[in-house]
């Protein structure tokens, strides 16, 4: 796995230098797009039209278009001359409890794992955060912008958590009205939730619809036709109650049958 990013947590006169590995990988199967008729492949050029010729990646610079059709050239190096040296680590804010932090602004996922010779530093910063339940809000430049990182730390290690900035997140599209609630309402619910309570292992859970896409693939391979896996229609119970104890009694069946 390769680095995403290097640079350092800067913490007053604490320099630790550090990576950014990627916390998640994409086992998702991937379609391409083929014409209809020839069944080929259907590919995509970078194309300059006043060149009239396909356009190589060495080729390609970076412009910015400020006004219709005119374009400011910005060189990497002239990218890299603005940043700051705080800019160039990851420069600790302040320290803050985890829960003041809503999950909303939470973007991506990094490992953080300190270069040769840090580790001391690394498991001092760690343990310290760990021990007082504290997270370092923290600011670093990676690629041309400038993310606001939370350092979460965790008994195996350190993870930067990216944040979404608060003017990138939008506002809730319409506000759900307040509707009052039966106690027995309540009590049912309450009683579904407990039942359906368990603790929380990763490792059990897997993307059962990639399974039977893959299965899916082969019987085509085959010349075999697809078979419908679920022909039933929507059970759409309008009363309330009686959706909770439906619900209850499903849920009271699978933890006996130990199915999920």
């Amino acid at each position: 796995m390769g680095v995403s990013h290097k640079g350092a947590i800067s913490l007053g006169l604490l320099y630790i230098p550090v990576g950014l590995y990627t916390t998640t990988r994409d086992n998702d199967i991937r379609f391409n797009q083929l014409c209809k008729d020839t069944k080929e492949r259907v590919r995509y050029k970078k194309y300059c039209p006043s060149c009239n010729k396909e356009v190589k990646s060495n080729d390609i610079i970076k412009g910015y278009e400020y006004e219709n059709g005119k374009y400011v050239i910005m060189t990497e190096e002239e990218l890299e001359k603005i940043k700051t040296k705080k800019d160039k680590t990851i420069h600790v804010i302040q320290f803050v409890n985890l829960t003041e932090i809503d999950p909303l602004y939470y973007e991506r996922n990094y490992y953080v794992i300190p270069d040769t010779g840090a580790e001391k530093a690394f498991e001092l910063l760690r343990s310290a955060m760990l021990s007082e339940n504290k997270v370092a809000l923290a600011k670093t430049v990676i690629g041309t912008k400038q993310n606001l990182i939370v350092l979460y730390p965790r008994e195996e290690g350190i993870i930067a958590k990216t944040l979404f900035y608060h003017d990138e997140i939008v506002p809730i599209p319409k506000q759900i009205p307040r509707v009052e609630l039966q106690d027995v309402e309540v009590t049912m619910a309450k009683t579904l939730i407990n039942t359906m309570t368990g603790p929380f292992e990763p490792a059990a859970y897997k993307d059962d619809y990639q399974e039977r896409l893959r299965d899916a693939i082969l019987q085509k391979i085959h010349g075999q036709d697809i078979v419908a896996v679920d022909t039933s229609t929507p059970n759409n119970v309008i009363d309330l109650m009686e959706a909770l104890q439906r619900s209850l009694a499903m849920s009271q069946d699978n933890k006996k049958s130990g199915t999920a």
